[in-house]
This record gives structure tokens, sequence and C-alpha cells, in this order.
């Protein structure tokens, strides 16, 4: 990846699906078992039609992706209009340490202040460290009110950036 250019963000596209789908899997493997859900990670397409798939591309190579959700649709983990919300990052083993995660995350918060929301949201997992560090580096807080578990033995921590505040 060295020297392959800039990392630039796009809306993924349909012949993607599949391979996007699968670099999301990957990235969630390398950090636990991802049982009943690799089959929501793997299915772009069903979250293109309440979301936004954005990939990551160094080069000709799609290195990352992340799902950005404008307001309440059937991917929000929470009940609030006034809020985006950040879905499946994952980034290549290969590309991860190289800011693709950081630019993938600016993206959703572009969009999320273009659009008008007050805050965004997001839930990881506890094992995901390096990503809390990134969140909480951007001015996200942890939300403990939002923390979930969607099977025994999983939890889920909430995140919030107040666009407000920015």
């Amino acid at each position: 990846m060295p020297g392959e250019g800039p990392v630039t963000v796009r809306p993924v596209r349909p012949d993607e699906y599949d391979a996007v789908g699968q670099l999301v899997v990957e990235a969630y493997r390398t950090l636990g078992d991802v049982g009943s859900y690799e089959q929501h990670l793997h299915d772009v397409a069903g979250r293109v039609a309440s979301g936004e798939v954005l990939v990551a591309q160094v080069g000709r190579r799609v290195v990352g992706t992340v799902t950005f959700v404008d307001g309440q649709t059937v991917l929000s983990e929470a009940d609030d209009p006034d809020a985006a919300t950040i879905r499946m990052l994952g980034v290549a083993t290969e590309a991860r340490g190289r800011g693709v995660g950081e630019t993938l995350v600016r993206a959703c918060i572009d969009r999320a202040q273009a659009s008008g929301c007050r805050r965004v949201r997001l839930h990881t997992r506890t094992s995901m460290t390096s990503a809390q560090r990134l969140y909480e580096r951007l001015g996200f807080r942890r939300d403990p009110e939002h923390d979930w578990s969607p099977a025994p033995g999983l939890l889920l921590l909430g995140y919030v950036l107040e666009l407000d505040a920015r």
C-alpha cells in the first residue's frame, strides 16, 4: 500500500457488494467470533436499501468500508431521530494503522453535519479497542445509557458525538 496514493471515500458500487461484504466480515473475524452476525455484515445490498455504504479506496483497491445511516431507519440502533449512525466499520488487515478508519469516520461526520443531524451515534464491541481510541480522538464520548447486548456474552458500548458543540 505505501506509495499507492491517498485514501478516497465514495459510495459502494453494486458490482462491489460481495467483495465489500467479505472485507467487513474478515475485519470483524480478526477481532473475534462473528457468529450469526456474519450474514448481516456480508449483506451490503440490504444496508444500501436503508443507509449509505461507503468504501475507502487506495489506488484501485478497496481497503475499508462503513455504513452511514442518516436519521431513523431499520439500521439505527438507538431511538434518536436527530442522530446519524455509523455501523459496520471495517478495514482490511493490510491497511490498518494508515488512517483508513479515520477517513471513513470523518466522511460520516461530514455527511451528518451536511444533513443537519445533531449528533452521531455508534456502538462498538468491547474487544475493538483500536476503534474506541479512534472514536475518542475524534471527539466521541462514551454513552453508557446506550450500551446493549444483542446476544449473551456480547456487550456493545455506546458512543456519541454531539455535533452542536463542534
